[in-house]
């Protein structure tokens, strides 16, 4: 029997996670803020939609610094 191990798998980024959070929740607050409003819950809506350019400026920020190169 052989004690050979492979290596070990790399690890995935904290960042690309945070990518992927990032983007599900641009998709959902912008779905459930524009239903919200069509359902007359403005201020729900807004709230929502509000979220959803929290969500753009997140995916941004992570965009810039996986493109500079910072680990994790």
């Amino acid at each position: 029997m052989s004690d050979y191990l492979p290596p070990p798998a790399p690890p995935r980024s904290a960042l690309t996670l945070r990518l992927w959070l990032a983007g599900f929740g641009l998709v959902f607050n912008s779905v459930a803020g524009w239903l919200a409003v069509r359902a007359d819950l403005v201020w729900l809506g807004v709230l929502l939609l509000l979220l959803a350019v929290v969500c753009v400026v997140d995916f941004g920020w992570v965009v810039h610094r996986k493109r500079r190169g910072d680990p994790g």
